[in-house]
């Protein structure tokens, strides 16, 4: 069984570390914890036109930063396959990335299932 287990962890180890690197700052962290939150997020560039239910302008004011600085690691959750995003005008609609949120899950839950001393080579 640790071989399988090994064999999956490897496969994905560059996803992984996409999403680790991009989930370890702390802001982009909150971004996407928030959208989790609420299952999808809803951002309107001009953050003064959103009024309520705009996740930009509670972002903005929860984790105070500016909308270009929440573009910046919208950008990065997207690049690491965090979040996928579908623009309907003048809205961007966010939403985490089951495949991705999915990939986690099974990594975290199979922590348990190694051996103390057995490495694993990672990939490129």
């Amino acid at each position: 069984m640790q071989a399988d287990v090994r064999e999956e962890i490897v496969l994905n180890t560059h996803r992984l570390a996409k999403a680790f690197k991009a989930l370890s700052n702390e802001n982009r962290l909150a971004i996407y914890l928030e959208i989790m939150r609420h299952g999808e997020g809803v951002l309107k560039p001009d953050a003064a036109l959103c009024g309520g239910g705009c996740m930009l302008a509670d972002i903005i004011s929860s984790l105070n930063i500016g909308a270009p600085t929440v573009s910046h690691h919208m950008k990065e959750l997207i690049n690491a396959d965090l979040i996928e995003v579908e623009k309907q005008g003048k809205f961007l609609h966010c939403r985490i990335n089951t495949d991705t949120q999915l990939e986690l899950e099974h990594f975290f839950s199979l922590s348990g299932q190694f051996q103390p001393g057995a490495a694993l080579a990672p990939t490129r």
